[in-house]
């Protein structure tokens, strides 16, 4: 299965797909997991200058709101 994750603003919308010729499906209502490898794919980001650190702590209220 793969995921993709797309930034809108400040939503993130969580896509799924099992094989490479099928379309992307969202995912309503993605698992915990799945946001806090986001978290940590944005951390990286942020190292590197190409996010802002303020979409982490975005991050950070949406994972404390889910536990």
């Amino acid at each position: 299965m793969e995921i993709y994750v797309e930034q809108v603003g400040d939503r993130w919308i969580f896509r799924s797909r099992r094989r490479r010729p099928e379309e992307w499906h969202v995912v309503e209502n993605p698992p915990l997991e799945d946001w806090q490898q986001l978290l940590d794919a944005v951390e990286r980001r942020i190292g590197r200058q190409l996010m802002k650190p303020i979409e982490a702590e975005r991050l950070k209220k949406i994972i404390q709101s889910l536990s």
